[in-house]
């Protein structure tokens, strides 16, 4: 399985099963136009630790490490989910507009630490 990240609102977007992993609906994206498999919104950090870390470049090890300790605690939950995408490449879909320092890295890095 391979995973990418991709911002939502950049065009050219990778083929594979697309998922939305932020908590939030982007703005201005319609439900046809985001053409997505799946929405984990349940697996993105939650409200405390998003609005805590506001894409800081700073806070970004100390959001590392609590979001990696929030997925650990949805393990299963992942597990369930990355069973429907079989070894379709997976598109990690994010509105973010700093793509070095957006959850979708340390979903990625998760999933590929459970793959091994």
């Amino acid at each position: 399985m391979n995973i990418k990240i991709h911002r939502i609102y950049d065009s050219h977007s990778p083929k594979g099963y697309r998922v939305l992993i932020d908590k939030l609906w982007p703005r201005g994206i319609s439900k046809s136009g985001a053409a997505l498999d799946d929405w984990w919104k349940d697996i993105a950090p939650d409200n405390d630790l998003r609005k805590w870390f506001n894409h800081d470049s700073k806070r970004w090890s100390d959001f590392r490490k609590k979001y990696l300790h929030q997925l650990s605690e949805k393990k299963a939950l992942i597990k369930e989910k990355l069973k429907v995408v079989d070894n379709t490449e997976i598109i990690l879909l994010y509105a973010s507009k700093n793509a070095r320092y957006t959850h979708a890295r340390v979903l990625r890095e998760y999933i590929n630490r459970l793959k091994t």
